[in-house]
């Protein structure tokens, strides 16, 4: 009987090939937006920001 590993399993550096430059400015791009500060999500804050926008000043335009 043969083993079921006949094939021989691939080098650590063929099953991950290096990151390219690209890759790894994404990678770096996405933990500089990550790490910055962000802004409080619901609750008090949230309702003043709300109450602060009057019915239809989202279009300036559309008054006499």
């Amino acid at each position: 009987m043969s083993d079921q590993n006949d094939a021989p399993s691939p080098a650590p550096a063929e099953a991950a090939p290096p990151e390219t430059p690209i890759q790894r400015a994404l990678r770096e791009k996405q933990k500089a937006i990550a790490a910055r500060p962000k802004p409080p999500r619901g609750g008090r804050f949230q309702r003043e920001q709300a109450a602060r926008v009057r019915n239809g000043s989202a279009r300036p335009w559309s008054s006499k």
